[in-house]
């Protein structure tokens, strides 16, 4: 087979899964060529928390943090139990397996991180539980990447840190976090004074990944080239068509090609037929699917397609898209009710699990987050950051208040007295201290987001001081989390379970580790660079295809 240029490695995507790949490749000596199928870089990895999932992590050990290959297994088991062949016993290991590589080989290349100490697991009290298994980027100078910080996927960089947000939510509401809020601001404006472009969570996961793959690796990165054809060669995949610059390029690919192009969130018919709704995501437009269904032509197989990281969001309006919710909805002072006016689930609980919580009871159902005044007074509303979104909200009937609570059942069009009564019946388990019906407040991880001046439980506040706000809520997500099953070196793998040759995939474009669930903090972007790299290194390993040289 003719290729217009060769390359050892080919990686569709620029998120975390795509870079940890060519990182990898670029740590073996090899050549390696990424596509981004449109004109920004980074995907769903630069807008998300960047947090990374990455039990018995190097940090963990230096630090002297108790964790251990026994428990991170036993906690895994615990959580997401074995759902399919992409969640089974071969693929945890090499996870947990894979992490201290991963994390080594990018602070090789001078990727630098720090641990996101008090975020626990998502149910921490299960076997193998811990708390502060999580890792981040530190804060980047954007300037280092000098003009591709123009096309970075996410809008607005700021120098915040996961560990930073628990606390940031209360900054004016409790003293830790009024410190915390005065130590941001001071960091800020500090890197601001030195002439600094300061950028944290995904944002300055991606632009160091970049630094190191592209500006010091070597690596080539095209962007608005899409991945359109995976060449296949007596059964192994050796190159891909796409496009740059308007021209038709056929690309080899001597070791192998990754699948690291996003998951399909922004495809409607998708989400309709494997989800049964259209979905409200709030990952990058550009993830609709694509190397998923290239792959599934060449013959490889699928998993999980009908899952995805859910979450409650705000509705959409049309000056923004939907805000996916996660302290909010946890601190004292609210509740979330459906269309009826009831409480349904535990609002405190991780976010994958309430989003099936509103899929099962009412998937295509109105939802309403209840709070009083001092839900606003006290604590950050990420959805009311923006003015001109906040006006969209009210203006559109997603935001709404009053000052009694019968007065709000009726904008919002509930029951006054059923309303009212779901409200009487938290306040008796806010002033108890004990959620009676969902639990709210009794894990760890509920108390992450909560008040601890708020007694007798830090998630509890009785709604009795007016005005009253109601916010629409949708069921939302952070990407979908099926796609092409693979083995524990990424390796696609057929309805048979033989290997796809040359094929690879990881991110959201494969079925995930993580099952149904979401263990811990960073379990997407966990997963997602240690099978990036494990595929990198397999790679490495391969016999190349062909001799042709790069152009």
């Amino acid at each position: 087979m003719e290729f217009d240029t060769t390359f050892d490695v080919v990686v569709v995507g620029t998120g975390a899964a795509a870079f940890a790949t060519a990182l990898g490749a670029i740590d073996e000596g090899l050549s390696v060529l990424m596509l981004e199928s449109t004109a920004k870089w980074g995907g769903n990895s630069s807008m998300s928390g960047g947090g990374m999932w990455l039990p018995d992590n190097p940090l963990m050990r230096r630090a002297g943090v108790g964790d251990s290959r026994e428990a991170a297994l036993a906690y895994m088991e615990a959580t997401i139990g074995e759902v399919g062949q992409a969640s089974g016993a071969a693929r945890k290991e090499a996870f947990v397996d894979g992490v201290a590589d991963f994390v080594e080989t990018a602070e090789k290349h001078g990727m630098r991180f720090e641990r996101s100490t008090d975020y626990p697991d998502y149910y921490p009290e299960l076997a193998g539980g811990k708390i502060g298994r999580a890792i981040e980027h530190a804060i980047y100078d954007l300037r280092r990447i000098g003009d591709w910080a123009k096309s970075i996927q996410v809008e607005v960089a700021m120098p915040i840190k996961n560990d930073d947000v628990w606390l940031l939510g209360r900054a004016w509401s409790t003293p830790a976090g009024f410190r915390r809020g005065a130590s941001f601001v001071g960091r800020t404006l500090a890197e601001v004074a030195r002439g600094r472009k300061p950028a944290g969570i995904g944002a300055a996961l991606t632009s160091s990944f970049l630094e190191a793959v592209v500006l010091k690796g070597g690596a080539d990165l095209w962007l608005s080239s899409p991945l359109e054809e995976i060449l296949v060669e007596d059964g192994t995949a050796v190159g891909v068509r796409t496009t740059k610059g308007g021209r038709p390029y056929s690309v080899g690919a001597r070791r192998g090609v990754m699948l690291a192009g996003g998951g399909f969130d922004h495809n409607k018919a998708w989400r309709r037929k494997h989800h049964g709704i259209d979905g409200d995501p709030s990952g990058a437009p550009g993830n609709l699917g694509r190397p998923i269904e290239l792959a599934v032509e060449v013959g490889a197989a699928t998993e999980l397609l009908d899952d995805a990281w859910w979450g409650a969001s705000t509705a959409p309006t049309s000056a923004s898209g939907p805000t996916f919710l996660v302290g909010e909805r946890s601190f004292p002072y609210s509740i979330m009710v459906d269309a009826e006016g009831d409480r349904f689930a535990n609002e405190s609980e991780s976010y994958v699990d309430l989003g099936h919580h509103m899929l099962a009871h009412d998937a295509g159902g109105t939802y309403w987050m209840i709070a009083d005044r001092r839900h606003a007074r006290r604590y950050l509303r990420s959805y009311a950051l923006d003015p001109k979104g906040s006006r969209a909200m009210k203006a559109e009937g997603v935001l709404l208040s009053d000052d009694t609570i019968a007065g709000l059942a009726t904008r919002i069009g509930i029951d006054p007295a059923r309303l009212e009564a779901t409200v009487t019946r938290f306040n008796g388990f806010a002033r108890a201290g004990v959620d009676g019906d969902f639990g709210r407040g009794n894990s760890a991880y509920d108390r992450y987001y909560s008040d601890p001046l708020v007694h007798p439980n830090p998630n509890l506040g009785p709604l009795e001081k007016g005005p009253y706000t109601a916010v629409k809520v949708v069921v939302g997500d952070l990407g979908t989390k099926g796609g092409v099953l693979t083995d524990p070196d990424g390796r696609a793998l057929r309805e048979d379970g033989t290997v796809i040759e040359g094929l690879y995939s990881a991110g959201n474009n494969s079925a995930s580790v993580m099952g149904r669930t979401y263990p811990g903090p960073g379990s997407t972007l966990g997963p997602a660079v240690v099978f990036g790299m494990r595929a990198a290194r397999h790679m490495a390993r391969n016999k190349p295809r062909n001799k042709q040289g790069k152009n």
